[in-house]
């Protein structure tokens, strides 16, 4: 009897701990400590300094919430390397994965995954127009499964060329860099040429498919711009060193839509910091994940600390006098008159 008795016990635990062990896959459901624990997918169209900030900017407000990469937070990290077809085959994969939360970073990130992930929250960010782009259906109240955070402000563009406008008056000719196969670059260049032409400020383009091309485009507009522009164009931005060259080596003031490229060497933005845009985001995927909300009860948000900034050691390479009016537009000189 007592040997019956002792079997049965080394059985019993053993079935116990086989249980525990085979219980299913509850990765996403409890932590190591018995908390929940998260997994999310991320998809970037590539890697340049505006969208790493923007990514590290997201993880950062979850963190600052407690959920933490490495603790319990799983995040799968996909960079489609400016190819388009690997970007749909990021989001074809992410939509067959379980995932608490999928983030696309840039807008053929978020019309790639848009269009493939229907059953999980999806949040967007760096994405200009998500109206237009026809990635969210309304603004204030996006049906779906879809919302997140663009980072345009409607007056950034506006307020640029009228910058150039009053503070370079010698300039008649304003050449852009742009990739026209980007949605939100060509609206951008649109406003630009309409906010110009209202000044008799002509725009001149100069066309480019992928990165390589940069270099090229921006030799071609010396001796035909007065100034370069460039939208919030992922081609573009990821072969900005070309253009800061050309710009110095000519002296062609230079002109961007992003404060990552300004402290690269371009000379005025009007703008805010992608790891700011970031964090918002970051924000509102803490309301789904840790609050319940849908992201149908989350309406789009857009950049709440824009700002004039200038670069004075591009405006010394480019051979720009800053002058005092230049530098009262800034309204943060403490940050955004960068030295």
């Amino acid at each position: 009897m007592r040997r019956r008795f002792g079997l049965s016990v080394v059985v019993t635990m053993a079935i116990l701990v086989l249980a525990a062990c085979g219980g299913g896959d509850n990765t996403t459901n409890s932590g190591e400590s018995g908390e929940r624990s998260y997994k999310i997918a991320i998809s970037q169209i590539v890697e340049h300094a505006s969208l790493d900030a923007t990514r590290e900017g997201f993880l950062a407000a979850l963190k600052d919430a407690g959920i933490v990469e490495g603790d319990n937070l799983k995040v799968d990290f996909n960079n489609a390397q400016g190819d388009p077809t690997n970007n749909l085959s990021i989001a074809q994969k992410i939509a067959g994965e379980k995932n608490d939360l999928v983030l696309a970073i840039a807008t053929p990130s978020a019309q790639a995954v848009v269009q493939q992930v229907k059953d999980t929250p999806v949040l967007f960010a760096a994405v200009t127009d998500p109206l237009a782009d026809h990635i969210v259906d309304d603004i204030d109240a996006p049906s779906g499964n879809v919302t997140g955070a663009s980072d345009t402000n409607p007056v950034a563009v506006q307020q640029i060329m009228d910058f150039i406008a009053e503070q370079f008056p010698s300039v008649k000719t304003v050449g852009v860099v742009i990739n026209e196969g980007e949605t939100n670059a060509v609206i951008m260049a649109n406003n630009a040429e309409k906010s110009l032409a209202e000044y008799g400020i002509k725009m001149i383009k100069a066309p480019v498919t992928n990165t390589s091309e940069v270099k090229q485009a921006a030799d071609s507009l010396v001796g035909r711009a007065d100034a370069i522009f460039i939208t919030l164009d992922n081609v573009v931005v990821s072969g900005v060193d070309a253009i800061i060259q050309v710009a110095n080596e000519h002296n062609i003031p230079f002109f961007s839509s992003d404060r990552d490229t300004v402290e690269s060497g371009a000379f005025m933005t009007v703008g805010f910091k992608y790891y700011d845009h970031g964090y918002q985001a970051g924000l509102m995927a803490v309301e789904v994940l840790k609050n319940g909300k849908k992201p149908s009860e989350l309406s789009v948000s857009f950049p709440d600390k824009v700002d004039f900034i200038l670069n004075l050691k591009a405006a010394e390479e480019q051979g720009i006098e800053v002058t005092d009016a230049m530098k009262a537009a800034v309204k943060d000189q403490e940050n955004n008159l960068i030295q």
